[in-house]
C-alpha cells in the first residue's frame, strides 16, 4: 500500500492537533492507512484515548540516524492492571513500525528508551495497550536537520 505525502502531511497535521488542541483520536486515524491499519492491528480494532502514556522525544534531532526517545507509561502493573506493549511508530519512514516494547506485571514499571531513525521531520507516535484491553496514544513531532533513511 502507498501512502501519497498529502496523506502523510494530513496524519501529521491530525496528530498536532490532538496534541495540541485535543481533537479526538479518531480523527486521527483516519488520516493515513498503512499507520492506521498498524495502530487497528495493534488495539485489535479499540480506539485509542490519550493520558498515561507520555512518549518524550527531541523537539530538533540534528542527525536522523540515532534519534533518542522514551515511552513511560502510569500504571499500578499488577496482575489486574498493567501495561502489556507500547508501540512505536514513525510516519514518514518507509516501514513506520519502529519497535514494540512488552511489559509484564514483573517489569515493575512501565518504561523503555532506545534510539531510533527518522527519514526526515514527521510525528513519533506510541500506543500502549493495557491488560484489560484499553489503549492509549501519544505523539511528538521531531524535526531532523540530517536524514536518517538514506535522505
Amino acid at each position: 500500500m502507498r501512502v501519497t505525502r498529502r496523506q502523510v502531511l494530513a496524519f501529521g497535521a491530525a496528530t498536532a492537533a490532538v496534541t495540541l488542541v485535543g481533537i479526538p483520536v479518531s480523527q486521527v486515524l483516519a488520516a493515513a492507512p498503512e499507520m492506521e491499519a498498524k495502530i487497528k492491528e495493534f488495539t485489535g480494532g479499540a480506539t485509542p484515548g490519550e493520558g498515561k502514556l507520555t512518549l518524550t522525544a527531541p523537539e530538533i534531532a540534528e542527525n536522523g540516524n540515532t534519534v533518542p526517545i522514551s515511552v513511560s507509561v502510569d500504571s499500578p502493573m499488577t496482575a489486574e492492571d498493567h501495561v502489556a506493549a507500547v508501540m512505536v511508530l514513525a510516519e514518514g519512514n518507509p516501514s513506520p513500525g519502529v519497535v514494540t516494547f512488552h511489559f509484564t506485571p514483573l517489569s515493575g514499571k512501565a518504561e523503555a528508551s532506545t534510539r531510533i531513525r527518522l527519514a526526515k521531520t514527521q510525528n513519533v507516535v506510541a500506543v500502549a495497550r493495557m491488560s484489560d484491553g484499553s489503549v492509549t496514544m501519544a505523539a511528538s513531532e521531531v524535526k531532523v536537520t540530517i536524514g536518517g533513511c538514506g535522505g
